[in-house]
């Protein structure tokens, strides 16, 4: 029987450790690397072709969604495992509706580590318990209305990459290249991301996306 391939991704080095450490003993899991920022945590996909990615939300150059939107166009057929310390009910959603097969929270057994992988590599979407209390409590609020979205979940998947990329303290020449895109173009990005937000200035655009863990004072 072929093993699961799991790639680690997270930015702090005991953690990717101590997940490698309790992994590599089970004859059905093979760890085939780690990783430990978003940008890099791609291009390994696209390498090491893994079934299962275990990755952390808050990682530095790409934050959990706007990782798993590239991840899953480098491969589509990845399962993504969300694991952190946040149990937020915007986190948790905003998670699954980006294509995460999984949300464990770091305080987890290390056993439903274990649990979550052979899950969703059958298929199934795996929560921890805490995390589906939210979902559920979630469902229910909202169960008979129509769901608002967030200003954030209004934004384009573009847009969004401009959001992080401003923040990081890029011109948008810098991004245009990043992007393969047109200076002008960043600008109607940036025009129309601000509007949506309802931010009027850098310095307010960089305090939301440290607010939204999109990017982190080290």
């Amino acid at each position: 029987m072929s093993k699961i391939r799991v790639l680690l991704a997270d930015d702090h080095t005991l953690m990717r450790q101590g997940m490698r450490k309790l992994l590599e003993p089970e004859e059905d899991i093979e760890v085939v690397g780690e990783t430990g920022d978003g940008l890099s945590t791609v291009s390994l996909v696209a390498e090491r072709r893994p079934d299962v990615v275990v990755l952390d939300y808050a990682m530095p150059g790409l934050a959990g969604p706007q990782a798993m939107i590239r991840i899953k166009q480098a491969d589509s057929h990845v399962r993504v495992l969300i694991l952190t310390m946040h149990e937020d009910e915007e986190y948790i959603t905003e998670s699954l509706r980006s294509g995460a097969s999984g949300y464990i929270l770091k305080d987890a057994a290390s056993h439903e580590l274990l649990t979550a992988i052979r899950s969703i590599v059958r298929g199934e979407t795996y929560l921890s318990p805490r995390v589906s209390q939210k979902v559920v409590t979630h469902y229910l609020k909202y169960s008979e209305k129509e769901e608002p979205q967030t200003p954030y979940e209004q934004l384009t998947t573009r847009e969004r990459e401009v959001l992080r990329l401003l923040a990081e303290g890029r011109s948008a020449k810098e991004i245009a290249t990043a992007l393969t895109i047109q200076p002008k173009t960043v600008e109607a990005h940036r025009s129309n991301l601000m509007k949506k937000l309802g931010l009027h200035s850098r310095s307010e655009l960089i305090k939301y996306a440290i607010r939204r863990k999109i990017i982190r004072l080290e």
